[in-house]
């Protein structure tokens, strides 16, 4: 039984507390702002003449330029800190946002979302604040609070640019967004202390590794190490969620004959739920099991719901089956990035979230449609099939994950005493 709220907020220090509960505002008003943008587009988009291949590339351009930032951004914020990385990549939006408020034509929308693309690529230099802030045992925990942060922003952030095209035209949404952003950047700079020490930034600076060698590095040249691991486990888990997402709406459609009407219950049941299972039960789980075998209870509850789902015939049954999604996510990403925040070094961990961005946004952007082809092909079942099965393979990617996290950290800590040992030397011959 989960511990009550009360204990779980004193598992932070207050320091601790304070630090997460900024980065949780910073991300909940950064998310109503582009969610504010995102349902729109296509009414924009068509009413400016584009067919809907062209809305295609526009939805696509937003992941490309995230996809190419995430690595960029996470090596910026380890040499020079995540708080500048983080304004800087809010600013971006804000610019984009204004963009879109004016854009008449799909040119400026295209470069809307490259803009806005490319500033939303912070994702994992948010993910290395939350890790530089929090105690090790805290980090599953922070990061899923930081993502139910996000999550009530999904929710809110529609319906705050319908009202607002409703009540103040078509430029209204992209500068109400404008505005939020740049409130954010107040609220950011005026309360977000730097979480990446001195000495880190130092030495991230002297490393002249490129990210994208790492991303390289990451897939063919040592995808056993934790880190990699951790990594293809985080990627193969977010594609085969996001695979699955509109299918799902298919397949409601089909079984249960839900319509535009009725549909929003159903993704307002698994964002309430996403936001219980993350504040309420991530970190009283982890604290039990620890990382690794949270990833692991995750992964087996996701990959049962999705193949249970094609078998619902029934509401109950269907709440049922839906209900282990968010269960399995919840437990899931945020265990397997608190870990990877553990097996790298403090000097680059916000390239190594930006690298695990990169992958994750890839498999996001190619899955779905595989997924689709499965749907239209293959039979009603096979993409929750397929996916549940892209799951179940993370549970092989992360076998032994125990000896070779120790013996990472063994390496590490004899690593950290003969630096100290040679500091100390140092010293004294000095």
């Amino acid at each position: 039984m989960p511990a009550p709220l009360s204990d779980r907020f004193h598992a932070f220090r207050s320091g601790d507390f304070g630090k997460l509960a900024v980065l949780m505002a910073t991300a909940f008003i950064d998310m109503v702002g582009a969610l504010i943008i995102i349902p729109l587009l296509p009414f924009y988009a068509t009413d400016l003449g584009a067919s809907a291949a062209l809305l295609g590339v526009l939805v696509a351009a937003f992941s490309g330029a995230q996809l190419l930032s995430a690595p960029l951004w996470g090596r910026v914020s380890d040499r020079y800190g995540r708080r500048p990385a983080l304004l800087i990549g809010l600013g971006a939006s804000a610019i984009a946002y204004v963009i879109f408020g004016f854009a008449d034509s799909v040119w400026m929308l295209l470069i809307s979302r490259l803009v806005q693309g490319a500033g939303g690529g912070t994702t994992g230099v948010i993910q290395a604040y939350v890790a530089d802030s929090l105690e090790p045992r805290n980090r599953a925990r922070g990061l899923g609070w930081l993502s139910a942060a996000t999550n009530v922003g999904v929710v809110l952030g529609p319906l705050v640019g319908s009202r607002a095209a409703v009540l103040g035209g078509q430029h209204a949404p992209g500068l109400v967004a404008a505005g939020l952003c740049i409130l954010n950047i107040i609220f950011a700079a005026r309360f977000l202390t730097e979480s990446h020490g001195a000495d880190a930034r130092k030495k991230a600076r002297a490393s002249s590794r490129s990210p994208y060698r790492l991303v390289w590095s990451t897939a063919v040249e040592t995808p056993g190490t934790p880190a990699a691991r951790c990594i293809w486990i985080y990627t193969l888990g977010i594609g085969a969620f996001y695979g699955v997402t509109f299918i799902l709406t298919l397949f409601l459609q089909r079984r249960f004959n839900v319509d535009v009407g009725s549909i929003g219950y159903f993704y307002a049941y698994i964002g309430a739920l996403n936001v219980i299972f993350r504040v309420g039960l991530i970190g009283a789980v982890v604290d039990r099991l620890g990382e690794i075998r949270t990833f692991r209870l995750g992964a087996v509850a996701l990959s049962l719901g999705l193949i249970a789902l094609p078998f619902t015939a029934h509401i109950v049954t269907l709440a049922l089956a839906v209900a282990l999604l968010p269960l399995g996510t919840a437990l899931l990403f945020p265990s397997v990035t608190a870990l990877l925040s553990q097996v790298v070094g403090d000097h680059e961990r916000g390239t190594y979230m930006g690298v695990q961005q990169f992958y994750g946004g890839t498999a996001r952007t190619f899955y779905p449609s595989l997924a689709g082809f499965a749907w239209d092909h293959l039979g009603v079942g096979v993409p929750f099939w397929a996916s549940a099965a892209a799951v179940v393979a993370t549970l092989f990617v992360g076998a032994g994950m125990e000896r070779r996290v120790a013996a990472h950290r063994s390496a590490a800590a004899e690593r950290a005493a003969k630096e100290e040992a040679a500091k100390e030397q140092a010293a004294v011959i000095e």
